[in-house]
């Protein structure tokens, strides 16, 4: 699809309480017309509505994000190959920088409403399986070099007819396994499902079969609220939702004093207390900011470090390309075959996201899966991006305030949208079990192994084998053929990777 392509086919059909007509001229018509609002049939109280939301819904990733990839001293972080770590507020600083800029730069270029921040599967493979190798401004060159290479990819058009290449079925798949995968994020943040033991997965409800955790009921409650509201079509169902389940929490942790997890009361609240903080601004630390070296290729060798790179590519362009399908189908953006406008622009960008991240030490930025809680609210254009990475700035000074809303109310909003997208599982033909196996294959496997690229690989590799040796082989582009090649590398780079050490 061209950058001048419309997409009437797929604009969603306008709600009662649309605009009628063309905006009157000034500013506002003018923003209506760039960021297509009317056309889209919104509203700018929707898209507002829906930055705030989606800002809600990521917010935590502020918290989160120093909790993996830095600490409050050398004991307790990721300590490097030379002994180096991140100051917890120095990365909660440059978390919330990068997040507002990408999500305002994509807001601006894309025009649709994908909230960018860290990466939590890239930002874990860093902390726990890179920086044992390499130094931390080492492992964030290595962040760097991914995102140069994705962007190399998305300006020469190859990005985007890997994505085209992708069949229809595949696409609403990604979709539907999206929804899985965040539904199932929520229930396990919410301490609503819980492994039964230390390092088993978790598939056991609440404390030994029982939901017995003040926390987690907060979060059954916020999911019947939440549900009610959706289900009632109420205007801002998720907003009002959240933070009426938020003072709920506020008041239930000033009587009861629950107090935060901290990885050892299974009782307490997963992530941050929803407190009142005792302050309110404080002054950002952006030390980290430029803190990258390239020096990973001589410390442990160009092939070592190749194998490092081709990790981070494959989960980051993977990753993004899927979260992109599924919000662009929840949103209504996307055309028959699943694509969505200004996809060059949104994969590039996207990519310089990678590269922005490294820069920063906020580990790289991609889309969002959260931004789906925006896009439920009735988000549809890049200006709800606008109000969201706004807001993220703003949160580089007004950290306490991020952390009042709990990640289990946070987590009933997940849940919520999950349902959402998995609806999209009516599109797909199931009357083909050559389609239907790689369908399925997509969609459980990305909960099941907390992975959207995990997921994505199954599904292509069983599409091109299953559909070829179904008499199908011509109807499979063959870059798909190459991608699903590229997938079995990345299955077993594990023994590829010992094998390059021995």
């Amino acid at each position: 699809m061209s950058e001048t392509e419309t997409h009437t086919s797929s604009t969603p059909a306008p709600r009662p309480d649309t605009p009628a007509g063309t905006p009157e001229p000034g500013l506002k018509a003018r923003i209506d017309r760039y960021f297509e609002i009317t056309m889209r049939g919104s509203t700018y109280g929707r898209e507002v509505r829906g930055g705030l939301v989606t800002f809600v819904t990521m917010a935590y990733i502020v918290i989160l994000n120093p909790l993996i990839l830095g600490g409050f001293s050398a004991d307790q972080a990721a300590v490097d190959v030379a002994g180096g770590w991140l100051p917890n507020g120095q990365v909660a600083a440059v978390t919330a920088l990068t997040a507002g800029v990408m999500t305002i730069l994509f807001g601006a270029v894309a025009r649709l409403p994908f909230g960018f921040a860290a990466g939590l599967g890239i930002n874990s493979f860093l902390a726990v399986s890179v920086v044992g190798q390499v130094t931390w401004p080492e492992a964030m060159g290595l962040v760097v070099i991914n995102g140069l290479i994705i962007v190399l990819l998305a300006s020469t058009g190859m990005r985007e007819l890997i994505f085209d290449a992708v069949p229809r079925q595949l696409k609403i798949a990604i979709t539907v396994g999206i929804g899985l995968f965040i539904a199932f994020i929520g229930l396990v943040d919410s301490g609503f499902v819980r492994a039964g033991a230390p390092g088993a997965p978790p598939v056991q409800l609440g404390e030994n079969g029982s939901v017995v955790s003040l926390p987690t009921a907060v979060f059954v409650l916020g999911l019947v609220v939440l549900g009610i509201l959706v289900a009632r079509k109420v205007k801002a169902a998720l907003l009002i939702g959240i933070v009426a389940t938020t003072l709920i929490a506020v008041v239930l942790e000033a009587i009861f004093k629950v107090g935060p997890s901290l990885g050892q009361n299974p009782d307490g609240w997963n992530l941050n207390a929803p407190v009142l903080p005792t302050s309110v601004v404080s002054l950002p630390d952006l030390s980290l900011v430029g803190q990258v070296s390239f020096g990973a290729f001589d410390r442990i060798g160009v092939l070592a470090a190749s194998m490092l790179v081709f990790t981070l590519v494959f989960t980051n362009f993977f990753d993004a390309m899927g979260t992109m399908t599924g919000l662009a189908n929840e949103a209504g953006v996307a055309n028959e075959k699943g694509n969505f406008p200004r996809l060059k622009s949104a994969l590039i960008v996207e990519g310089v996201g990678a590269v922005v991240g490294g820069a920063t030490s906020s580990s790289s930025n991609t889309v969002f899966i959260e931004s789906g809680a925006g896009i439920g609210e009735g988000a549809r254009t890049g200006l709800a991006n606008i109000i969201t990475g706004l807001l993220f700035l703003a949160a580089m000074f007004f950290t306490p305030l991020t952390q009042i809303v709990p990640l289990e109310v946070a987590a009933a909003a997940l849940v919520i949208v999950g349902a959402m997208m998995v609806s999209q599982i009516r599109f797909v033909d199931f009357s083909e079990f050559s389609s239907v196996l790689p369908v399925f294959l997509t969609i459980i496997v990305m909960p099941l192994t907390y992975s959207i690229a995990n997921g994505i690989g199954a599904g292509f590799i069983a599409w091109v084998l299953v559909r070829s040796f179904s008499g199908k082989a011509r109807e499979i582009s063959p870059l798909l053929w190459v991608v699903a090649a590229g997938f079995l590398v990345f299955f077993v780079r594990g023994p590829i990777e010992l094998w390059l050490g021995a």
